[in-house]
């Protein structure tokens, strides 16, 4: 099939560019590398610099069979001091893919969607069903395309899939997270180790958690992958299927902290500082429904060779 992947040339992008390839498929990878990097598409996949303004001439030159969107703004701090930014790029800039891809009659997609789109839960886990009530401008302007999706679906035949997930971690295909503005607890914790961070903040330990300490749902990027896969031919002309995806496991901010401890032997330094606002005690998304249509089952649900494989890529950067 012929694929293109919009913001290919970040990290889950270009992992999921990397399966692609693996899979047969052929693959352009359309990215205006304002965060992402063009050493991080894989050999074998074409690189078009553009933004998803500009994406008309892009999807009529490649005629793709479908599209993987995960070009994004996706900073939730940054969202709500520069929102303009989220709207422009995530929503208006979506709703020029889509017309760009309807000019060419490709209609399937799968889109990169977020659990920051439910807001603070009222239950854990987070089913499909929970109401949508993001906290921010980055998970308002995600539930916007997936609103976005549904209509599309419905009034032009796309067949599209939205996938929302938490926390991605890990590495595969030798490619792994590298952010400018690291905001992601394993790669900061990382880097802690690694010497180029004196300590890692940790911000509250007074939780109603076992420890005290955060909760979060961390998957395996390689899962993640194969999730988009399988959803890529899922869906029928006129359906938009919504899935989360998560471990079903959650670990909490200290468990990640031991974890880094343990796989890279650093004493990893960390200093308690006051809880943020709007963080809540625990975030972990049931994946029920995926596994049930699909026959999705993450394989790399081991926090600690989660952190291995993030660390070894990290290392092999350097």
């Amino acid at each position: 099939m012929r694929v293109l992947v919009a913001g290919g040339a970040g990290y889950i992008g270009s992992v999921v560019t990397a399966a692609l390839l693996q899979g047969g498929h052929e693959v352009t990878v359309l990215d205006d590398l304002s965060t992402g990097h063009a050493d991080a598409v894989p050999s074998g996949a074409g690189l078009v610099q553009a933004t998803l303004h500009d994406s008309a001439p892009v999807l009529a030159d490649v005629r793709p069979e479908a599209v993987l969107h995960f070009a994004a703004k996706s900073l939730v701090g940054e969202s709500q001091v520069k929102p303009e930014i989220y709207w422009d790029t995530n929503v208006t800039g979506t709703l020029a893919l889509l017309e760009a891809m309807r000019a060419v009659d490709c209609r399937r997609i799968v889109f990169s969607s977020t659990a920051a789109t439910y807001g603070e839960p009222e239950s854990v886990p987070i089913r499909e069903d929970a109401p949508t009530r993001p906290t921010n401008t980055y998970g308002a302007s995600k539930l916007a395309v997936d609103a976005m999706l549904t209509s599309y679906a419905a009034a032009h035949d796309f067949a599209a899939v939205s996938l929302r997930y938490f926390n991605v971690a890990g590495a595969a295909y030798g490619l792994g997270e590298r952010h400018t503005t690291e905001t992601h607890l394993i790669p900061i914790a990382l880097q802690v180790a690694a010497g180029t961070r004196e300590a890692l903040t940790i911000y509250g330990e007074d939780y109603p958690t076992p420890d005290g300490t955060c909760i979060r749902d961390y998957i395996h990027v390689a899962d993640l992958a194969d999730a988009h896969l399988l959803a890529l031919t899922a869906p029928a002309a006129g359906e938009h299927r919504i899935y989360n995806l998560g471990n079903g496991t959650g670990f909490s901010v200290q468990q990640v902290v031991d974890a880094v401890r343990e796989v890279t032997g650093h004493p990893v330094p960390v200093v308690v500082g006051q809880r943020r606002a709007g963080d809540p005690a625990q975030l972990v998304a049931s994946s029920d429904r995926i596994r049930a249509d699909l026959g999705w089952t993450p394989k790399h649900t081991e926090l600690p060779d989660i952190v291995r494989d993030a660390w070894e890529t990290a290392r092999a950067r350097r």
